[in-house]
Formats: C-alpha cells, structure tokens, sequence
C-alpha cells in the first residue's frame, strides 16, 4: 500500500500529526499504522488527564514553548465537541521553608512563558481548597484542568479517519525493508514520508532509519491510587514542590474529569517497554538492553537514580503511597485509597552518552522520514502545537 505519508502510531501524538497534515496538505494520502486493535491503549489512553498550565518549563525548551498554547487549544477542542472538561485548577504547596525558594522559581518561570500563575498565601490558599496544607505560601495555576483521554484519542481518530486517513489497527511494524518502505505483520507499505510516532518503540524505529543513535527508551511505571469514598477530600490538583533536576513531579493530588480523587503517580523503573503487570507482553531483548542501562544508572548514581529506584520501588505498598501524599492536606482517611488504577508506561527517552533522563521533546528526521523520539508529559497537553512544529519544520520545509 503507497500513500503520501505513513504514521506508525495511533496515539494522541500520531494523529495529531495525521490532524495537522490533513489542515495543510488537503490532498494527500495519510495512513496510519497502529499494532493494537484500537487507538491509544498505551500512553495516551492511560494519561492522568491533566492539562497542565506551562510553568515548569525553563523558557528555552519546547515544553514551554508549546503547553501553553496547546492547554488553551485543548480546552476549546473539548468545548467545541462537547467533551467534558474540569477546571479545577491546581495549587503547588510548599512542604517546609526550603522548598518557598522554588515556588518562587516556578512563578518566575511561568510568567516568563505567559501563564497565568501567583503566589498565594496560605488564607488564599485555603479559599481555593480548604483542605490544602502548605507551607506559608502555594503557587496557584487557575488554567490547570482535566479531561477524559480516552475521549480525546477517540474524537480525534473519528476526525481524521472522516476526512479520509487510513486507520490500519492491528498492524504491526516490524522493519524498513527500503527507502519509504516498511513491512508490517500485515505486509508491506510505502510513502513518500514516515512518521515514527511509536511512543515506547520510537528509538528502537529511529535507529533502523539511521536517526536517534544516541537515545534509548527506559520505561518507566506509573500507577496511581484511587480514593473509594463518596467525599470529595480536595475540589483542585494539589501538586508538592517538585525536584527540577528530574523530569518528574512526585506524588500529587489529582482531580479526574468526573470529580474523584487519586494520588500518585510512581515511576517506578520497568524492566522492558510494555511491563504493565506481571509478565505480561514480556521481552527478553527489552529486559537485557533496559537492564543493562539501568544497571550503569544505578552504578553511576546520575541523577540520584539509585535513591529514586529504592523510594519508587516502596511505592509499591497502599499504605506507603498513601502516607506520602498525607502531609499535603489537613484532613485525609488513607484508608480509603483502596485501588490501583490501569498502569501506564512513560517513555523517558534517555541520553546514553551522558547518562542523563531527556527532559525536553526530541524530534529527528529529514524529508523521507521523521522520529518523534522523546515525547512524555506534557505531551498530551502540547499536541495541537507540537504536531503543527513538526509538521511545519520536518516535513513543510520550515526550519525555523
């Protein structure tokens, strides 16, 4: 099968992408490749929801660049569509006096990238979550909102596949057989442009096409915990201080679409890309190349890998999960944290010659093919925009 461009992956990421080349090339043929029987049953579909606002980001990355633009752009496609939305909002509280400096940092980093974000005391605080416990001061973010992923992914797949994308499900890749050519379990296809938007098996994609030599995928595992009762203990996200040298942002309160409550999530180490529950999708390949970089991480300490390993892995226990996430308001019954939800899978792109976790976007290619190689958090939240870069610099011509 020939078309003009060929996407391997049916995530929030792919058809987005798919999305943004049918805005501008009316006329082309677009297929999209996905190996499972529907869309986004990894990533996207098992994303927590958030929206987030954009003042993590240092102003020089991508991530800032783009969740701003991509938070608005999101919120006014479920609007549009009448997909359900819930602006709760989010409150950044801070543990003890060390971690006020932060809040600041965020502040200043959120303004500097045009989000609508101040610090608050802790009255103010308490008017916006009177459950809420900080530190003297919160950074609150009134644009953070939640959403359904799973409705998002499938009101985007009825849009491009009405518009005439080709939505192959059930086809896996499995190599490049050629220039614009690959072969799947379902044969082969060809295009004039590949666009590896393979999430967990991006890298491995990347290096058959000669991109992406120095980057592998470690998985990551992130579950969270759901609360059991009819109550509602906190009416906003309520997120701690996070360490910045990491890309993640530790154990939080998140409010879903639906109003209930659950905390987390880990990131506990994965041993191989699909290591959602027991052996389950188990690969021998996976486990010795992922166990051997994790192995040097944990040698080496880079980034207090060593430590993260250990605490994460505690995470594992209700009890200790749930403790963690105590001091964060006045008033909680742990017990009542009683469920795990679906695990999902990050895919940390990670650096193997400086050993250091990629926090930003990365995207590699040239006009035949084009890899989308590190696209975590807040990826759903950027898509709109991130897709319309990618498509603009990778495959319009604009370098800019």
């Amino acid at each position: 099968m020939t078309s003009d461009f060929l996407i391997i992956g049916a995530g929030i990421v792919g058809l987005s992408i798919a999305r943004e080349l049918q805005r501008r090339f009316p006329d082309a043929s677009i297929t999209i490749l996905e190996k499972e029987k529907a869309t986004g049953l990894h990533a996207s579909g098992r994303n927590s929801g958030v929206l987030h606002a954009g003042f993590y980001y240092t102003a020089d990355s991508l991530k800032a660049r783009f969740t701003r633009e991509g938070n608005a752009r999101l919120k006014a496609f479920c609007r549009e569509r009448g997909l359900p939305i819930n602006e709760c909002g989010k409150l950044v509280i801070a543990r003890n006096e060390a971690e006020i400096e932060t809040l600041y940092e965020l502040e200043k980093r959120g303004k500097t990238n045009g989000v609508d974000v101040r610090i608050v005391d802790e009255t103010e605080a308490a008017a916006i979550d009177p459950n809420v416990r900080t530190c003297r001061y919160a950074l609150h973010s009134p644009a953070t909102a939640t959403v359904d992923p799973k409705e998002v992914v499938r009101t985007l797949e009825r849009e491009v596949t009405a518009r005439g994308a080709s939505l192959r499900l059930g086809t896996k890749y499995l190599c490049r057989v050629g220039l614009g050519r690959i072969l799947t379990d379902r044969g082969a296809f060809e295009a004039g442009t590949v666009i590896n938007c393979a999430g967990l098996y991006a890298d491995k994609i990347a290096k058959q096409f000669g991109f992406g030599e120095r980057y592998t995928i470690i998985p990551f595992k992130g579950v969270y915990l759901k609360y059991g009762g009819d109550d509602r203990p906190v009416v906003t996200n309520v997120y701690p201080v996070p360490k910045l040298e990491n890309p993640f942002l530790g154990v939080h309160y998140t409010v879903t679409v639906d109003g209930g409550i659950k905390i987390g999530p880990t990131a506990i180490p994965a041993f191989w890309r699909e290591n959602y529950k027991g052996f389950a999708n188990f690969s021998l390949d996976d486990l010795a190349e992922i166990l051997w970089y994790e192995a040097k991480l944990f040698i080496t300490n880079r980034f207090g890998f060593r430590s993260l390993a250990f605490e994460e892995f505690r995470k594992y226990s209700k009890r200790h999960l749930a403790s963690l996430a105590r001091g964060m308001v006045r008033e909680i019954d742990t017990t009542r944290f009683d469920r795990w939800s679906t695990p999902g899978i990050r895919a940390q792109l990670l650096d193997t010659r400086t050993l250091e976790l990629v926090q930003d976007f990365v995207v590699e290619g040239d006009e035949r093919s084009v890899h989308v190689l590190n696209a975590v958090s807040p990826a759903f939240t950027c898509s709109f925009p991130f897709a319309e870069w990618v498509v603009q610099k990778y495959v319009a011509g604009d370098k800019g």
